[in-house]
């Protein structure tokens, strides 16, 4: 089984992120106990009580300090046990990367960092509004990796400008073109790479609402995008994922769960659990998740799912993966697989954006700049 904890604090907001979090940390530790009170309340949500991942994300989770980590650490060890090759993934920023901080997670066996570089752009890196520096991004790789941590996750976003005004065509990829080699430079066995989008309640999304900035250009996106496939397929990285990149099947085991449709149990403010017909979606207040759990009550909202739901939660997250969209195990989730979905899916067949074989729908080359709405489409 899986377990996620969402770490909602971060040290300042980067102006494109619409997850859950708070820069007041004065109240960390309270929300930290309450999140060990969580995994106390919910143990039983999970039929397994054996743990094969454990992932730490946020906001960022590597602002936790020594105590805070031993408290949740305890917790888990009371309620679960831990498979004895499990996957504990830490969501880290470059600034947070020191011979203390690395010591303290090996310490709790943490042995997968995630760890969010961005770009090493010093001008794209201030305009996100990132903490760290360039230098910083290049030597928490070099920390990691020579301190013993093989395990390494390094993301990147691309067409952060959504659009270089003013750069001569042939120049307009310069900058994510020397991401791109930064990052293959350091051979870790993890890639990640989300193109940026502007969220309403973000920076950016009020920013884009007074033209203030543009909004991301599509083709320009896709440019990148396929810059991106060619430059990591070219230095040995598997597209596993739309998003994700893995050198010799180093994938991301939490995340391959999600994608595979495995149940887990998400833990704190904001956090998602599933349990295969149901999803739990966690209240994003700090306050209001802590009083309630001080009363011994998880905040939640639940959505049950109908088999039509399950279907199309698996079309969305399986047609992103190099393993797609098994026709039987769909069919056993919806029920049926509906004239409309045969129509479309001969239709995406003939313009050559999905392949079948095996009886496995999996997107091609071109059809990977369009899985989303591919996906969509082929909703029930």
């Amino acid at each position: 089984m899986h377990l996620y904890l969402h770490i909602p604090f971060c040290r300042q907001a980067c102006y494109y992120c619409d997850f859950h979090f708070s820069t007041n940390l004065s109240h960390k530790r309270e929300v930290i106990e309450a999140i060990s009170k969580e995994i106390e309340l919910r143990a039983d949500y999970l039929k397994e009580k054996e743990l094969t991942t454990i992932y730490f994300g946020g906001g960022t989770p590597s602002l936790l300090n020594a105590s805070e980590f031993d408290l949740i650490f305890e917790t888990v060890a009371r309620h679960f046990s831990l498979s004895s090759d499990i996957e504990i993934t830490l969501e880290a920023n470059p600034d947070d990367i020191t011979m203390d901080n690395l010591r303290l997670w090996k310490k709790h066996g943490i042995n997968r960092l995630s760890i969010g570089i961005q770009t090493f752009n010093e001008e794209h890196l201030r305009f996100i509004n990132r903490i760290h520096s360039s230098f910083e991004a290049e030597n928490s790789v070099k920390m990691a990796q020579d301190f013993g941590f093989k395990n390494l996750s390094l993301d990147l976003i691309y067409a952060i400008h959504g659009k270089e005004e003013g750069i001569p065509a042939d120049k307009k990829h310069d900058i994510w073109l020397k991401d791109l080699e930064k990052i293959v430079s350091f051979d870790v066995p993890h890639i990640s790479c989300y193109c940026m989008t502007i969220e309403e309640k973000t920076v950016f999304g009020k920013w884009q609402k007074t033209n203030k900035i543009p909004p991301v250009d599509d083709e320009f996106a896709s440019e990148q995008f396929e810059l991106l496939i060619s430059k990591l397929g070219a230095s040995g990285y598997e597209q596993y994922e739309i998003s994700n990149f893995a050198k010799n099947g180093n994938y991301s085991r939490h995340n391959t769960s999600y994608w595979q449709g495995h149940e887990y149990l998400g833990v704190g403010p904001s956090a998602h659990s599933f349990n295969g017909v149901s999803r739990q979606y966690n209240v994003s207040q700090n306050r209001k998740y802590t009083d309630s759990i001080g009363l011994g009550k998880v905040p939640f909202e639940i959505e049950h799912l109908t088999p039509q739901e399950q279907a199309n939660d698996y079309i969305l997250t399986g047609l992103r993966t190099k393993w797609g969209i098994d026709l039987q195990l769909l069919q056993s989730k919806s029920g049926e697989i509906t004239r409309e979905f045969e129509e479309t899916l001969k239709m995406y067949m003939h313009s050559e954006h999905l392949l079948l074989a095996e009886n496995t729908i999996t997107l091609t080359k071109k059809g990977k700049l369009f899985a989303d709405g591919i996906a969509s489409d082929l909703f029930f």
